[in-house]
Order: structure tokens, then C-alpha cells, then sequence
């Protein structure tokens, strides 16, 4: 008879760990002494990185279904709510007197209900001259004046506008600690790994701490980020790396207080261009979490902490920067035999699209659906998983170099090069090249697993004012009456949700305070 697969062992801990091994847990019922029992090992030494701090809405979902209250997750982890990204100086060089700005918001727009694009409609000005962004979602008039995703009688995870969070990642990951062990049956040993075992075929057996002696199990996750110590450090699953297309290699981050506990919250990811990269500017409840993304090729570090400090004005007086180094890349696999990779061990992109935690979500979703209980399914589930997961690190890396491959702005050789053709993907560019002169359509989107759909590229694209000529097609987009029927709409919804959504602060506290109506 084949093995039989009872026991796993999710090596790290932090957001992909605790992440992983609650949604592991819940699916496969380890609360069960008869299921299959999840236990994590976190080293006691080493320090979460703690600068993911956005989520994309599916995650609503995952906390619902792992039993967290929506109420109690945000008050533990100084959660805020995020409807989008809003990016500034990306399209030209900023000047003294203007800067110029797009949001990518997370509300659909009003053709993903009806199955009617209205890019094309928008190109051919029946929109009167609004920007992309401003014509088609009316999240993007909510993020302006600072509102809230829904008021505090609409019920947990319910949402008037879609939602995601901001969120303090260390919190987080404790706040999944608690739950997970406490609710789930995960069972959480603080140990640090020092070797790791394998048997004839290749297979990791157990592995050696300083503390808690020998752990052994059936089936292994490697969460331990960079230091990758069972991918690479038992398995020597080589690092591929990206820095030819995306050249960012370093972040600083400092954490800012308020000017005072009334100060608006922003309720959406500022990402601000800089002269080589750019600056994130995230708003939770008591602090702003800001940083510089940048390429060490393009500039100094001394530079780099000017250029953070001159964002972050008189807050940042005396405020220390922590440097982070980016190895910006993925696994030439993610699974390998009796061992797969979540987080940064399995591979890490710049945070432009707060594409992370998704990201281990989808991966730990995966594993729990098609968890093999038998080792002789491993192979079939291994070759779909690692296929799975190369196309849609794949798809997030030329959704990530499409910000920087179409921009006008040639101030500084950083910009000049991200343009290089040689720099951009072939599907990338095949891609840009039919969108030319042929507006993105549900066609150009046929994998089920791209992270990045239809509605994300074209709020991009626009945004950043991609040059377009669909004249010569023009008649093949005849529905004209309709189309000025939906942007007058978009108008018109927004306007409502302005005059009734409350300011995003006057929520959060709310929350904090009362909580929301449980379903």
C-alpha cells in the first residue's frame, strides 16, 4: 500500500506560514484527532519582515471562512479598509506646478455586470473627456473624497464598494497564531531548524532543532522567506531570477505617526514614481507605513532615504529607515517532491500591486484542495501546482512591468531603460502590440488563473495614457446610446454613494468600537 500522507509540517512562520497553515487546517479538519494534523515550527530569533501590508478582497473570503470576526480581526491587527491604488508621476515627468494621477480601483466596472466594454466607448470620447478611471468606477470618486467601502450597519465582509485591507503584518501574523491553534487544531512549536533529513529517493523525513528535537512528518511547506531552507537548503530547487525585466532591488521603510488622531486615513495604496522608483504610502489606523522601491543601479542608498524623507515631510523628523534587500524572482519549481514553497521562498515580486499575501492565499487554497493523501498522487498534483503557479508568477511579473514599459517619463535613465524592448516579456509585448490598435477584451484573458483580468489592465493602460488609434475600427463599436447610458450612470451612483458613505476614519473607529452586524 502507498504511504499514507497524516502529518504536515509548515516550516516559518509570519503572514505565509500562519496563513498557510490556518487554511490547511480548516480544510482538512485537523481538529480531528482521525484527519490530518498541521503543525508549524517558527524559529524564536528571527523577525517577520513585516512590510506586506495590503490584501486584495479575496482574502474577506479566506478570513470568513477560517471563523474570524471581521470586527476583531481589524481592532488586533490596526486593520483599515483599501479600495484600490492610486498612482502618481508614473505617466510624465512631474514638474514644480503638476502632477498627474490614476487610480486602480477594486470596484468592477460597470461592463464586467453586463458583458459590454466600455474602453472602447471611452477611446472614442462619448465619456466627454474624463479620465478612464473617473468614467467607468465610481470607487475612484469615493477614494477622492475619502470615504469608507460601507457603513456600519452594512454586515461583516458585506461590502457597498469591494474592499480590501490595510493591515500591520506582524499583528497579523500573530492574530492567525492565536486563531489557528487555539480554533483550528494547529499545533505551534518556537524552535529553530538546523538540518534536514532526506531518505534514499529524495524525500525530506524530518528535520533537527536546537530545542525541540527531531520533527518528523509525511509532507513539508517551506515558509522560512528567503533563507529557503527546505526548497533550496535540503532540495537545492534553484532561484530564477527577474532582474533583467524588473529592476528594483532594495526598499527602505519607516513607519510615521499622524498629525493628530482625527487626520484623515487614506482609504486606497498611494504609489508615488520617483526618479528610480517608487514610494508606497499606506494608511492603518494609527500610523502610516511608507517606503522607497528602488533600483541600486539607478541610485545611492543616501539618496534613496533623501528622496523617502523629502516624500514624508516633517513626520519622518527623527524616525529610523529600515533597509530591505529585494531578490526579486521565483523557484524554477514551487513543489518538489514532498515539499512545496509558500512565500518568499517560493518567490517574491515587488510589492507595486500588494500581489503577496494573494498570492499565499491562492497557493495554500491549491494545496488544501488537491492535498494528495496518498504519496503515490503526489506527482499528478506536483506537475498541475507547479504549472499553475508558473503561469500566474508569470502573469504578475508582466502586469508589474507593464506600469513601467509604457510610460512617457524619460527624466532619468531608469525610466528610459524599464522601455527598453529587450526589457519586456514576449507575451508582454505581443500583447501591447495587438492592444495598439485593438482594445483589451475577456479574449486576451483565457488562462482561469491569471491574477490579473481584464479590468486591472485597462485602468493601467488608461491610466497611464497608453497610445491608442481604434479610429480605423470604429465602426464595429455601434452601441454608442448605451454606452453614454452606463458613464452617466457611473455619475450618477457616485454622486449617491458620496452624499451617504461615511468618512473612512468615522468607520474604522466605528468598528473598533461597536463592531459590525454578524451575518
Amino acid at each position: 500500500m502507498a504511504k499514507m500522507i497524516n502529518n504536515v509540517l509548515v516550516v516559518g512562520g509570519g503572514t505565509a506560514g500562519w496563513l498557510t497553515a490556518s487554511i490547511l487546517a480548516k480544510q482538512l479538519n485537523s481538529k480531528s484527532p482521525d484527519a490530518v494534523q498541521v503543525t508549524l515550527v517558527e524559529s524564536p530569533d528571527i523577525p517577520i519582515i513585516g512590510v506586506g501590508e495590503g490584501t486584495w478582497p479575496t482574502i474577506r473570503a479566506t478570513l470568513e471562512n477560517l471563523g474570524i470576526d471581521e470586527s476583531e480581526f481589524m481592532r488586533e491587527c490596526d486593520a483599515t479598509f483599501k479600495q484600490g491604488s492610486q498612482f502618481v508621476n508614473w505617466v510624465n515627468t512631474p514638474t514644480a506646478t503638476n502632477s498627474e494621477s490614476y487610480y486602480h480601483p477594486l470596484s468592477a466596472v460597470f461592463h464586467s455586470s453586463y458583458d459590454f466594454n466600455l474602453a472602447p466607448y471611452w477611446l472614442l470620447g462619448e465619456a466627454g473627456g474624463k479620465s478612464y478611471d473617473q468614467a467607468v468606477a465610481t470607487q475612484c470618486h469615493v477614494c477622492d473624497a475619502g470615504l469608507a467601502p460601507k457603513k456600519i450597519t452594512t454586515p461583516a465582509y458585506d461590502a457597498i464598494q469591494n474592499y480590501s485591507y490595510h493591515l500591520n503584518a506582524n499583528k497579523f501574523a500573530s492574530f492567525l497564531a492565536r486563531h489557528s491553534v487555539e480554533k483550528l487544531g494547529v499545533k505551534h512549536i518556537k524552535a529553530n531548524v538546523e538540518a534536514v533529513k532526506l531518505d534514499d529517493e529524495g524525500y525530506i523525513v524530518e528535520v533537527e532543532t536546537d530545542s525541540a528535537g527531531t520533527l518528523t512528518a509525511d509532507f513539508f511547506v517551506d515558509c522560512s522567506g528567503s533563507k529557503a531552507l527546505l526548497i533550496y537548503g535540503a532540495l537545492d530547487v534553484p532561484w530564477l531570477k527577474i532582474n533583467k525585466v524588473l529592476f528594483n532591488d532594495t526598499a527602505i521603510a519607516m513607519q510615521i505617526p499622524y498629525e493628530s488622531p482625527e487626520s484623515p486615513i487614506a482609504t486606497h495604496t498611494i504609489a508615488t514614481a520617483h526618479e528610480a522608483g517608487w514610494t508606497w504610502d499606506i494608511g492603518l489606523h494609527n500610523r502610516r507605513g511608507i517606503g522607497y522601491v528602488y533600483s541600486s543601479d539607478y541610485t545611492t542608498d543616501e539618496r534613496a532615504e533623501e528622496v523617502l524623507r523629502e516624500y514624508a515631510g516633517p513626520m519622518s523628523e527623527g524616525i529610523s529607515i529600515r533597509k530591505i534587500p529585494l531578490n526579486l524572482g521565483y523557484r524554477e519549481k514551487f513543489w518538489h517532491k514532498n515539499c512545496v514553497a509558500i512565500g518568499m521562498s517560493a518567490a517574491f515580486i515587488e510589492p507595486l500591486e500588494a500581489s503577496a499575501i494573494f498570492l499565499v492565499e491562492a497557493a495554500a487554497n491549491m494545496l488544501a484542495d488537491q492535498f494528495p493523501r496518498h504519496q503515490d498522487s503526489m506527482q499528478y498534483v506536483e506537475e498541475k501546482y507547479n504549472k499553475t503557479f508558473r503561469l500566474r508568477w508569470d502573469k504578475s511579473v508582466d502586469f508589474v512591468k507593464l506600469h513601467y514599459c509604457i510610460t512617457k517619463r524619460k527624466d532619468t535613465q531608469y525610466w528610459i531603460d524599464n522601455c527598453d524592448p529587450d526589457s519586456i516579456p514576449v507575451a508582454l509585448k505581443n500583447r501591447l502590440g495587438h492592444w495598439k490598435t485593438h482594445p483589451p477584451t475577456k479574449y486576451d484573458f483565457d488562462y482561469a488563473y491569471e491574477p490579473f483580468v481584464l479590468d486591472s489592465y485597462l485602468f493601467v493602460l488608461y491610466g497611464m495614457q497608453f497610445d491608442v488609434d481604434i479610429v480605423p475600427n470604429s465602426s464595429s463599436f455601434s452601441r454608442n446610446m448605451e454606452a453614454k447610458v452606463k458613464f452617466d450612470n457611473v455619475e450618477k451612483v457616485g454622486k449617491m454613494l458620496i452624499n451617504e458613505l461615511p468618512t473612512h476614519r468615522e468607520l474604522v473607529e466605528k468598528v473598533y468600537q461597536f463592531g459590525f452586524q454578524k451575518i
